[in-house]
C-alpha cells in the first residue's frame, strides 16, 4: 500500500511539473526547438515537447530503477522475513519449553526446545533447558548430548555449559565425574564465584579437607562467602584437618599443622580444644600442658579441663599443684575436683584422691567420677566399695540415656 501511494505520487508530481513547464513555454509565440543527431540521424521537436518528454522519462526511469532495486533485494527480504518467523516460533518454544519444565512435563519440554533450537537467538538457554529436562526423566545420553550440542552452538559458554553439568552430576552424587568438571572449569576461570561454591560442595562430599583448605584464599579474595560463613567453614575444615592428624598420631604432624593455621583461627572455639585432644592421644601431653593451664588460666572452659587431667605429665605433683590453685576461684567445681582426684591417684596420693572425687560426687555426681573412683578402689582391693561406685555410675547412666531419649519424643 505503502509503494502504491508513493507511486501515484510521483506520478502527479511529474504530471504537474510538465503542466507548468508547457504553459510556461506555451506563453512565448516562438517557443524554440530541440535538434539531436546522431550519425545520420537527425530528432527535430519543438521545446515544449521535449521539456515535457524529458520530465516524463525521468520519472519512468526513476520508477523502473526503483522497482528493480525494490526486485533484487526481494530474495532477502523473503529469507529475513522467514528468519523472523523461525526467531518468532523459536522465542515462543522457548517460553512454552520453559514452562512444560517448571511443570513436569519433561519430555515434551525437551522436543519443543530441541526442535526450535537452531533457529533462536538464545540456543544456550534451549540446549541447558533440555539437558536438566533430560536428567530429570532419566535419559542421560541425550542429557549428555545436548550439553555438548550447547558447547558448539554457543562459542564462549564452557563456564555455563559446565556449571550445569557439574550441578547435575552432583544431583546424582556422581561426585568424581563433577569433580573433573569443575577442575576443567577452575584452570579456565580460578576467580569465579559458582565454580569455586560447587568445588567446595564437591570436596566437603568427598570428604577432602586438604583440597577445600587450599580453596580458602579464594574464597575470600573473590567474596565467594559472606565473612561469618568463611570463619565458621575456617574453623570446620581446621578442625577436621586436625583430627585426621590425630587419628595418625604423629605429634610433629599435628604441631605443623597447628602452626600453619592462622592466630584468629586458633583463637576460635573449641578448635583449641581439638588441637589439645589431638596432641595428648598422640602421646605428646607433655608438650602442650603449658599451653593448656595458659588457655584455662585466661578462660574457664570445663571440656579444657578435662584434657588437663588426661595429660601424662612429666611431673605429675607440679601438675597437682597448679590444679589446686584453682580451687581458689572455682573450689566447688565437680569436675575439677575429679580432674584432682585423678591427678592425685598418679601422684599415689591416696587419701587426697579419695577426698577429691569423694567431693566431686557429693557437689554433682558424674559417671566419670564414679568409675575413676571405683576403679581406684578396684585396685586397693576394696571390692565391696569399688562396687557401689560402678552401680551408682551405671544407674546414673542409664538416667541419663533415659532423659535423652525422652527429649526426642
Amino acid at each position: 500500500m505503502k509503494n502504491i501511494l508513493f507511486f501515484l505520487g510521483a506520478l502527479v508530481t511529474a504530471l504537474f511539473f510538465a503542466f507548468l513547464v508547457h504553459e510556461w513555454l506555451s506563453q512565448y509565440d516562438d517557443p524554440g526547438y530541440v535538434l539531436i543527431g546522431i550519425g545520420h540521424w537527425a530528432l527535430e521537436t519543438s521545446l515544449i515537447v521535449f521539456a515535457v518528454a524529458l520530465i516524463i522519462g525521468f520519472f519512468i526511469f526513476y520508477v523502473f530503477f526503483r522497482w528493480l532495486g525494490w526486485l533484487i533485494r526481494l530474495p532477502g527480504k523473503i529469507r529475513m522475513r522467514g528468519k523472523s518467523v523461525k526467531f518468532n516460533r523459536s522465542q515462543d518454544a522457548l517460553i512454552s519449553g520453559l514452562v512444560d519444565s517448571a511443570e513436569g512435563n519433561w519430555e515434551r519440554a525437551e522436543k519443543t526446545l530441541i526442535r526450535h533450537a537452531s533457529n533462536s537467538g538464545a540456543p544456550l538457554i534451549h540446549y541447558l533447558t533440555a539437558a536438566r529436562a533430560a536428567h530429570s526423566r532419566g535419559a542421560l545420553e541425550k542429557r549428555d548430548e545436548y550439553l555438548t550440542r550447547a558447547t558448539k552452538n554457543a562459542p564462549g559458554s564452557e563456564v555455563a555449559v559446565g556449571l550445569t553439568r557439574a550441578e547435575l552430576h552432583l544431583s546424582q552424587k556422581q561426585f568424581d565425574q563433577a569433580l573433573e568438571t569443575l577442575t576443567k572449569l577452575h584452570t579456565l576461570d580460578s576467580s569465579h564465584a559458582s565454580v569455586l561454591k560447587m568445588l567446595h560442595e564437591t570436596y566437603r562430599q568427598l570428604g577432602d579437607w586438604q583440597a577445600i583448605r587450599k580453596l580458602l584464599p579464594a574464597f575470600h579474595e573473590n567474596k565467594v562467602f559472606m565473612e561469618a560463613e568463611i570463619k565458621l567453614l575456617e574453623v570446620e575444615t581446621f578442625s577436621l584437618l586436625l583430627k585426621e592428624a590425630a587419628e595418625t598420631s604423629n605429634a610433629q604432624e599435628i604441631q605443623q599443622l597447628w602452626e600453619s593455621i592462622p592466630k584468629y583461627v586458633q583463637a576460635m572455639p573449641g578448635i583449641l580444644a581439638i588441637y589439645f585432644a589431638a596432641m595428648i592421644d598422640s602421646g605428646a601431653g607433655a608438650k602442650i600442658e603449658k599451653d593448656l593451664v595458659r588457655a584455662l588460666n585466661d578462660k574457664w572452659d570445663m571440656t579444657l579441663l578435662s584434657l588437663f587431667g588426661s595429660v601424662q605429665s612429666i611431673d605429675f605433683r607440679a601438675q597437682l599443684e597448679v590444679a589446686e590453685k584453682w580451687l581458689l576461684e572455682h573450689g566447688n567445681d565437680p569436675i575439677l575436683l575429679c580432674v584432682l582426684g585423678k591427678i592425685a591417684i598418679k601422684c599415689e596420693f591416696a587419701d587426697k584422691a579419695k577426698k577429691y572425687l569423694a567431693k566431686s560426687i557429693g557437689v554433682e555426681p558424674t559417671v566419670e567420677a564414679y568409675r575413676v573412683l571405683g576403679n581406684y578402689l578396684l585396685e586397693e582391693g576394696d571390692q565391696e566399695r569399688a562396687s557401689e561406685c560402678f552401680k551408682l555410675g551405671l544407674e546414673l547412666a542409664s538416667n541419663e540415656v533415659i532423659k535423652s531419649v525422652s527429649a526426642l519424643h
